[in-house]
Order: structure tokens, then C-alpha cells, then sequence
């Protein structure tokens, strides 16, 4: 049996001795025990820094460990996908370089699998300590919103780190889509999954590449890229505005004939006009991310593109 973990990297410097050193010791743990081989995976997404030089020397220190680095950066769901395309494991496992992703639950996601208790082994954060509140309330909006649609529902607080049979990766391969949402991927193809509660460790060195309106723009791409309910939320707008406009004609009307009020106040109808109209633009903004991404994704265009490997990589 062979086991391939996956890891993508962005300017991961300053942390990826100390990742090799705690992982590389669960590893050692894994293929003892359960007489595995391994290898890593490191796809180098664009870094600015000396991560790729310390990818290279890695691979000098030991064949099991390869990487794909790209031509510029293409973000973290195509790293994951490069990653997967090349792993040659009967176990694949993906995780981020940080450490924020214990290396220790890679021992039980592999007793999960081995005894036959799910397709998939996923972590998922119990809490969101040391996370500012506003980010917090913003990701809870997020799950609240996504999971209104008609397709699965994702558990709040899953986390990209997982491991999975190679049925579940060739599920997720089949899947070649140019915008990909790899929590909102693993949901839709199935497959029994069992979820490790843990709780959330800060980085080990470096800092955060992921700011407010990076993390902004992630779950926009995913709500965008995992159901169409933003597009039902527009349609609903437009019957509801429709309705009221009906009831204020009425009430107009039946206010003239009963009564004989005339219709004064340019101030009221003036705010009537730029509210609707904003309800419109919003309504029409939606419309066009969504066009823009139907736009990009029959351009057809690769969803990366690699500038050089180690040369022992498996399926280029």
C-alpha cells in the first residue's frame, strides 16, 4: 500500500523544516505500523519567497519527495488539483504546510480508512478561537447560505484536510471544472465520510496569506461555484418588489377615490426610485458573476500551468 499526501505552498519558507520534522515523524509512525510507503507532494503555487529552493533540496535528500511548481500563482484549488492529478497512492491524503493541520490525525484517518469505515477520513475545527469575531460571523453567514441550496450540505468548520481512497480522488479528478470549489467538490460526489473533531492550531512559523478580502473572495467563488441560490434570491426579489409595487398602486388609487388625496412628496418618490433601482443593479450584479464565470469556463483554458517538476512525478 502507498500513501501520497499532498501539500500546496505559498510562500512557506519559513515553516516547511519544521513541517517535514513533525510530519515526517507521523509518517515514519504510518509506514512501520501498517507497512506503507509514502510519498509528499508539494505543489509550489507561485511563491515569491525560497520555498521552491527548499523543495528542491528535499527531493535531493529523499526520492519520495516531489514537487510541481507553477508558472505564476494559480491559488490554492488548482495546487490541489495538480496535487491529486499526480498522486499515485492507494491513500491520498491533503493537507496545508502551515501546521495548523495536525500531522497527528493522519494516524487515525488511516486506521478509518484501513478499517473500513468510510471512503473519506475529514477533519473539521470544534471551535474558532483567536479568530476575529467578524470573520467568525461572516464564515457561520457563509455555511447558513450555502447549505440553503438543493445540493449537500457542508458541514461547517470542514477543513481541505483529508484522506481519502482512490475511488473518492478519481471522483473529484472526473470533475475538471476551471472555477473549482474543492469543499463544495467533495460534498457533491459522496461517498461515506467520517469527520475528526479538532481544534485549531495556530500557524507554526510565517504568517497568513489568506486576508479579509482574499477570504472574502474565496467564499464568493464558492457560493457562486456551488449553488445557484443567489440567482434565486434576484428572482424572488423581483416578484417581491413587484407585489408591494402592485399594493401601493392600489393603495394610491383607492386613496384618490375615497378621499381625494393628491399624491404629494417628490422627496419619498425620489428614495422609492434609487432604492428600487439599487435592488436592480444588485439583482443584475449577481446575473454577471455568474455570466463572467460561464464566460471563463468555456474558454476552456488549463487550470494551471507547470513551469518545471523534480521528473519523477507520475502522471504529467
Amino acid at each position: 500500500m502507498r500513501l501520497s499526501l499532498i501539500i500546496p505552498c505559498y510562500n512557506e519558507e519559513d515553516v516547511l523544516e519544521l513541517f517535514m520534522e513533525r510530519t515526517g515523524a507521523v509518517v515514519e509512525s504510518i509506514k512501520n505500523k501498517h507497512s506503507m510507503e509514502a510519498e509528499y507532494i508539494f505543489v509550489n503555487d507561485g511563491s515569491k519567497d525560497g520555498t521552491l529552493s527548499v523543495l528542491r533540496r528535499f527531493h535531493e535528500e529523499d526520492e519520495q519527495v516531489h514537487y510541481i511548481s507553477f508558472s505564476r500563482n494559480f491559488g490554492k484549488e488548482a495546487a490541489l488539483y495538480a496535487g491529486l492529478k499526480n498522486a499515485s497512492g492507494d491513500y491520498i491524503a491533503v493537507m496545508d504546510a502551515d501546521l495548523q493541520d495536525p500531522p497527528e490525525l493522519l494516524e487515525k484517518m488511516v486506521e478509518i480508512l484501513l478499517e473500513d469505515r468510510a471512503d473519506c477520513a475529514a477533519a473539521r475545527r470544534t471551535d474558532r478561537k483567536g479568530e476575529p469575531a467578524v470573520r467568525s460571523w461572516f464564515a457561520r453567514r457563509f455555511y447558513s447560505l450555502i447549505n440553503r441550496s438543493r445540493d449537500p450540505d457542508l458541514v461547517e468548520g470542514v477543513r481541505d484536510y483529508r484522506m481519502m481512497t482512490r475511488q473518492v480522488r478519481d471522483a473529484v479528478l472526473s470533475i475538471s471544472e476551471y472555477n473549482r470549489f474543492s469543499k463544495g467538490i467533495f460534498a457533491w460526489v459522496g461517498f461515506r465520510t467520517e469527520w475528526i473533531d479538532y481544534e485549531h492550531e495556530d500557524r507554526a512559523a510565517g504568517s497568513t496569506k489568506w486576508s479579509f478580502g482574499s477570504l472574502f473572495h474565496y467564499a464568493l467563488d464558492g457560493i457562486i461555484g456551488y449553488t445557484v441560490k443567489p440567482l434565486e434570491i434576484a428572482a424572488w426579489l423581483g416578484v417581491l418588489f413587484f407585489a408591494l409595487s402592485m399594493i401601493g398602486i392600489i393603495f394610491i388609487i383607492v386613496r384618490k377615490l375615497l378621499f381625494g388625496d393628491p399624491v404629494a412628496g417628490w422627496p419619498s418618490l425620489v428614495c422609492i426610485i434609487l432604492f428600487c433601482s439599487g435592488v436592480q443593479l444588485f439583482c443584475t450584479g449577481i446575473i454577471g458573476v455568474y455570466l463572467a464565470k460561464t464566460y471563463l469556463e468555456v474558454k476552456n483554458r488549463p487550470v494551471y500551468i507547470i513551469q518545471e517538476t523534480d521528473g519523477m512525478l507520475h502522471k504529467m
